[in-house]
């Protein structure tokens, strides 16, 4: 006698990033083949699944669900109930439910998979050569986005009906493009145009040899990606390449590259197997390598006098249809003049790039959300972010802990925002330096729309401490306007926080924060501090010691007023320059900062780490004026990177107590740098000894810390610590000490993670 089976019905809530990553068809798929009856939808707060059928099949069917899900699902957790089967007779996907109140998580764009790839170049398919194709596992997603559930109606392809071809691809269970919303073809979906910088539509057969040919002879194009415009020409024509910074008014930061493959990438960097990893991921980032030292075909203004560079592979039909036609690595940067935001709109991009842009290649699907390119490099073998946007955002941020509903403004340069709910903390994509109306535009229109996607309604607004900050006066206002409780974090411990949250620390930590600029509790311009923190709050245990900023804000993008900041404040104002480079400056000039120090005119104290390596960049005549941050202080770390030198050669620095904090003393060291110098030692060679100083100071410092507390915990954070040289001299020394040491991978440690802590420290901060 046979047995019966015995029958179930499995009631699921599947919640992550689980709409358009090929989710439903995902789960149709599986039902079917576990001989499942029930259903699937989309809501806007999960993923529903009803499913019935023998018990050894429902069993199977949910471990399966996590374990053989699409590539691009993050799943957070699958719950599931029991019940008595409910007579079900098929599987089917249901429409898609909206919930007051529930959020869904949101998938970023998605690099082009390999089987659209092999599509767009297979002569005989129907998709050859077409830009804009996709499918469950890549193309548009967030930046098509208008409001969740993720259906084509909310989504900006909803101009486009889709033909019967791609209508029954769409309703076919084993097709990879059944419940592609942003599902097209040459037929029915999205197309090119090419135009000259005055609209002109330019007459051709075809739009993207045109194109190529158009690269090829030196010409700049604007061409529409997926989240805004793209500025690109010849990176090996040196030509193209400086009239490119010209119009752009760029005149020195690098530009990132695009190759067409990895083995052309391979032709001008060092690519280990982890950045191969990155490069190759549906993330698709720019990442920054180490350059081969003879690199030929790369004009020398890409990246000038830089060991590494910025380089990716193309992430979408477009781009690699471009690379294949014009044959050539291209510069592939923001579409738009220096710090503003990126132009995304057809109309917006002929008015704000005519004057940079000789050709311009447009195309008719909107763009909901702007999106720049992240920026990544590979550190102890682990991807961490420089610029956090295009793969990355909205992916949240997990938090161990359940956050109040937070609105957190950032910071002014790298500004990111960050909104929490439960346990996400959504840190937006790079909005950019706040320093115009259009950023700040761009700024609050992007809130609204991760509050509508996240459903959060924040009941704290949080800020940096700076009064003057552009998104401190939007927090001020917004948290009058819906009176909302109001918190002003100061910068440093914000870094900190960032770090620990993201390391998952939740005890007391040693944070080094290092950086340009931050407002201090006294009012000072801080940088190089050393702090005891947790996650509410924090104690200053130590600094490097104050010294002008001559001309204020002037001395960040003119570092020689720095290194005579650091001259006269330290070593007198009778100081002689004689055989230093500083010495043909303007005397005139000279004698007006001696004055500014003396009399401490415009010189507002600072013990920013950043500014010291400026000034000793400055010291060395690498740098009297920079056109963009970090400038001269990357010049001298370019100059000491590779170079050997003995590890117990440091320069002279002492730590003295003053008021209970740890003072790092700067004269002797100063007057050690321009000893060297005077006695024609190579910059190089000051330039590493400085840094493994640095780190030393650093490390000797959390010894004296911890020697008061105990505490053996130190979290990095800070932009100078993208510095690759004194990150990893810090870390070793520090680890050599018996310390943990926590750095940044998922935020950057610059500008651009801030808004994470102080999300962080709203949430724990107790009202006063």
């Amino acid at each position: 006698m046979v047995k019966s089976k015995t029958k179930r019905r499995a009631i699921i809530d599947v919640r992550g990033v689980v709409q358009g990553v090929g989710f439903r068809p995902f789960v149709f798929r599986l039902a079917r083949q576990h001989h499942l009856c029930g259903w699937v939808r989309n809501t806007s707060g999960n993923v529903e699944i009803e499913a019935e059928g023998d018990s050894a099949e429902v069993r199977s069917f949910l471990n399966e669900l996590k374990t053989q899900s699409p590539p691009m699902a993050h799943i957070e957790h699958i719950r599931a109930a029991f019940s008595e089967p409910a007579g079900y007779t098929d599987f089917v996907i249901q429409e898609s439910l909206s919930r007051e109140g529930k959020y869904q998580l949101v998938s970023p764009d998605i690099a082009t998979c390999h089987d659209c790839r092999d599509e767009i170049f297979n002569p005989e398919n129907r998709r050859f050569h077409y830009p804009f194709t996709n499918c469950t596992n890549c193309g548009p997603r967030f930046t098509i986005i208008e409001d969740i559930p993720y259906d084509r109606p909310k989504t900006t392809m909803r101009e486009f009906k889709m033909c019967p071809r791609c209508k029954r691809e769409y309703d076919d269970p084993s097709d990879r493009r059944f419940h592609a919303q942003p599902n097209a073809c040459p037929d029915c979906g999205p197309q090119l145009e090419l135009v000259d910088a005055n609209g002109e539509k330019v007459k051709c057969a075809d739009v993207i040899e045109k194109a190529g040919r158009l690269l090829k002879q030196g010409k700049i194009l604007a061409i529409r990606g997926l989240g805004g415009f793209q500025l690109a020409c010849d990176a090996t024509n040196q030509t193209a390449v400086e009239l490119l910074r010209e119009r752009k008014k760029r005149p020195a930061k690098p530009f990132a590259v695009m190759a067409a493959t990895l083995n052309d990438i391979e032709k001008y960097c060092r690519v280990s197997h982890e950045e191969e990893q990155l490069l190759e991921s549906a993330e698709s980032p720019i990442v920054l390598l180490r350059r081969k030292s003879r690199t030929f075909d790369i004009a020398p203004a890409v990246a000038p006098d830089l060991r590494y560079m910025g380089m990716m592979l193309p992430y979408t039909p477009l781009h690699h249809l471009l690379l294949r036609e014009a044959g050539l690595p291209l510069i592939m940067t923001s579409g738009n003049l220096s710090e503003e935001p990126i132009a995304k709109d057809n109309d917006e991009a002929l008015s704000r790039l005519k004057n940079i842009a000789d050709y311009f290649l447009l195309h008719n699907r909107e763009i909901y959300a702007r999106y720049d390119d992240s920026v990544y490099m590979v550190e102890e073998k682990k991807p961490t972010a420089l610029r956090r946007a295009r793969g990355y955002a909205p992916y949240p941020i997990h938090l161990p802990f359940k956050s109040k509903q937070i609105l957190a403004c950032g910071a002014e340069l790298k500004n990111t925002f960050c909104l929490t709910r439960d346990e996400h903390a959504f840190v937006s994509q790079h909005i950019g330096d706040m320093e115009n109306e259009e950023t700040l535009e761009h700024f609050e229109n992007t809130i609204g729309l991760y509050k509508r996607l996240f459903r959060i309604e924040p009941e704290i607004i949080a800020c940096d401490m700076h009064p003057e900050y552009l998104p401190s006066k939007y927090a001020h206002r917004v948290a009058t306007e819906q009176k909302s409780r109001l918190v002003q974090v100061q910068h440093h411990h914000a870094h900190i926080a960032s770090c620990m949250v993201e390391n998952g620390i939740e005890n007391p930590v040693i944070g080094v924060a290092f950086d340009g600029v931050g407002y201090g509790t006294d009012g000072a311009i801080w940088g190089g501090e050393f702090l005891v923190a947790d996650r509410a709050d924090f104690q200053r245990a130590g600094h490097f010691e104050y010294v002008p900023m001559p001309g204020g804000a002037a001395a960040i993008k003119e570092p020689y007023r720095m290194a005579l900041g650091y001259i006269y404040s330290l070593l007198g104002e009778d100081f002689s320059l004689k055989g230093l480079p500083l010495a043909k400056l303007n005397p005139v000039e000279i004698d007006i900062i001696r004055q500014q120090v003396r009399k401490r005119v415009n010189c507002p104290p600072t013990s920013s780490a950043g500014r010291l390596f400026d000034a000793v960049a400055a010291l060395a005549g690498l740098s009297y004026e920079v056109s963009y941050e970090a400038e001269a202080a990357i010049a001298l770390e370019m100059l000491a990177t590779g170079k050997k030198g003995n590890r117990d050669r440091l320069y002279p620095v002492s730590l003295e107590e003053q008021n209970g904090l740890a003072v790092v003393k700067l004269g002797e060291l100063f007057a050690a740098i321009i000893a060297d110098l005077r006695k024609q030692i190579p910059p190089a060679e000051v330039s590493l000894k400085l840094h493994r100083t640095i780190a030393g100071v650093v490390t000797y410092t959390c010894m004296c810390i911890c020697a008061y507390n105990g505490i053996k915990q130190v979290a990095l954070s800070g932009g100078v610590f993208q510095n690759r040289l004194l990150l990893g001299l810090t870390t070793e020394g520090l680890k050599e000490a018996g310390f943990e040491v926590f750095t940044h991978h998922l935020v950057p440690c610059n500008d651009g993670g801030l808004s994470l802590g102080q999300a962080v420290i709203a949430n724990f901060k107790k009202d006063r």
